[in-house]
């Protein structure tokens, strides 16, 4: 039997080839008398929607503020930049915006707080940022440009400009709200973002700094590869497979008819901006419909197996072939929700190069196979070996192969806490 200790797992393998996974102990700190497992701290968001009221219009005036700030400061640091040749420092403009409070022409600018002005300027600036980094790493990445005011979202409050009250109640710039309180907030609050979705509906996000102890389930698992693929959404190496209900087809006669109600409406009227909420308000359930389904599979994956290898996707080149499937599917989502579910039991995620070729290669004995690359291929016989595959089988096998040989890679160039035992 071999024993691998990987990060904070024992990998047990017998000779049959069988894994079994378990947690290792936490570190225990002792304060005083006292022994706990280790925290950890950790940023959580906390999302509540508020309820309808007329006095919501002045948190709407307060996003379009927001909205005409980012546009000045954007027309700001263009215009500094072709008259002396360089950036303009963001301290400079935050006192800049502070003067034209005063001024009549930017009186709206007083609609929002002061830090939350501040904060519109440091999304410009990471705006910037990451346009320099994309660049330098040959990237595209377009320069943050001027938006408008409708479709601008959000602000946020940081220290100061708001105030939970008990209840279901929260205080945002000397005016009460109330909000759909689903759970209590744990945490020490860190900022108030309030979102404006397209159905005009708005969002409290409080972002929550919480401490959560470091401890890993016990449990058995198996190690898994996993591909991607367009008729069935998931294909296992252990032969299991998950379709996707494909939501967006579900609802596609719904969407079609409710865009030719859009199409009759005269611009710019009142019954106009009606369609065009109730079109939004089904794409929005078409979201939630996916995105529950993928956290019901994501969490069952990551409590079955204890370490599961993924292929990196290029899903913009996907989209200019399928776009309407792949975008019904929501791969880079399902990715992020179970990178996140599988954090929280301990399951260990690998990502395999897109450039791997894993549906050319035999899972038997390795011989490429080009006869492949034809994606109406779903079933080939190796010309070496003349072991019989399914094409999606016998890619998540060689995933999981290869994943496997990426973790034992990380050992040896001491990337990772692994060690290997014989007994």
């Amino acid at each position: 039997m071999k024993i691998f200790i990987w990060e904070r797992l024992l990998v047990f393998s017998d000779d049959s080839g069988c894994y079994s996974f378990a947690p290792r102990k936490p570190r225990i700190s002792i304060r005083g008398r006292e022994a706990r497992p280790c925290m950890i701290e950790v940023m959580k968001t906390y999302k509540f929607k508020l309820y309808s009221a007329k006095r919501n219009k002045k948190l709407h005036r307060q996003i379009n503020a927001a909205a005409l700030a980012w546009n000045h400061c954007v027309a700001l640091t263009r215009r500094y930049y072709k008259r002396f040749g360089k950036s303009l420092p963001k301290f400079k403009l935050q006192k800049h915006l502070t003067k034209l409070k005063l001024r009549t022409p930017y009186v709206y600018l007083t609609e929002i707080g002061s830090q939350a002005l501040q904060e519109v300027t440091d999304r410009l600036y990471k705006s910037y940022e990451r346009f320099f980094d994309a660049r330098k790493n040959g990237e595209k990445y377009g320069l943050p440009g001027f938006r408008k005011v409708r479709k601008y979202k959000s602000f946020t409050l940081k220290q100061a400009g708001y105030k939970l009250l008990p209840g279901n109640e929260v205080m945002i710039c000397g005016q009460k709200y109330k909000y759909f309180k689903s759970r209590e907030i744990e945490g020490k609050i860190k900022t108030l973002t309030v979102k404006r979705d397209s159905v005009n509906d708005l969002w409290l996000c409080f972002s929550v700094e919480a401490e959560v102890p470091n401890v890993v389930n016990s449990r058995p698992g198996h190690p898994v590869g996993f591909d991607f693929g367009l008729e069935t959404y998931l294909t296992g190496s252990d032969g299991q497979r998950i379709e996707s209900p494909e939501f967006f087809k579900q609802n596609l006669k719904e969407v079609k008819r409710l865009n030719r109600i859009l199409s009759r409406k005269q611009q710019g009227s009142n019954n106009r901006d009606r369609a065009k909420r109730d079109l939004a308000r089904l794409y929005r359930r078409i979201t939630n419909q996916r995105s529950a389904w993928q956290w019901k599979i994501a969490r069952e994956l990551v409590e079955r197996h204890a370490f599961i290898g993924l292929e990196t996707l290029n899903i913009k080149a996907m989209q200019r072939l399928w776009g309407r499937k792949i975008g019904d599917y929501g791969f880079s989502d399902f990715v992020s929700i179970l990178q996140y579910a599988a954090s929280k039991v301990g399951t260990q995620i690998v990502h395999v190069d897109k450039w791997y070729p894993s549906s050319q290669l035999c899972s038997a004995c390795g011989y490429r196979f080009n006869g492949t690359k034809d994606l109406s291929v779903r079933r080939w016989i190796c010309p070496h070996c003349g072991a019989e595959h399914n094409r999606d089988v016998n890619a998540a096998c060689n995933i999981l192969t290869e994943a496997l040989c990426i973790a034992g890679k990380q050992q040896r160039a001491g990337r990772s806490s692994v060690k290997v035992s014989q007994c």
